[in-house]
């Protein structure tokens, strides 16, 4: 949040955080895409659509290499892959504690 051009040094009172504040995570959740759960949005993992809309992607990303084979030089173009795991601070112990 601190890295967003609109969040201020300080804030007059509780009101103007708020108010940045219910902007700014309506964007974060459901706009911003996030390149640590493969380019979808919390929203889309949160509610179950990430598998859906990476399976759309892949979809037109074969089209594309169906039409134009030579814009695909190395191989053909795959869809991230979703994680199994996102962590914001991964414990020590992550891959113990998940089996």
């Amino acid at each position: 949040m601190k890295y967003r051009p609109e969040f201020q040094d300080r804030f007059g009172c509780i009101q103007d955080s708020r108010k940045l504040c219910h902007k700014f995570f309506p964007w974060y959740n459901g706009v911003l895409r996030h390149s640590g759960i493969g380019m979808m949005t919390p929203q889309m993992v949160q509610y179950g659509t990430a598998e859906k809309v990476r399976d759309l992607r892949q979809s037109v990303l074969d089209q594309a290499h169906i039409a134009h084979p030579e814009r695909f030089v190395h191989s053909a173009p795959k869809a991230l892959e979703l994680p199994t795991q996102v962590w914001i601070n991964k414990p020590k112990n992550a891959d113990e504690e998940t089996r």
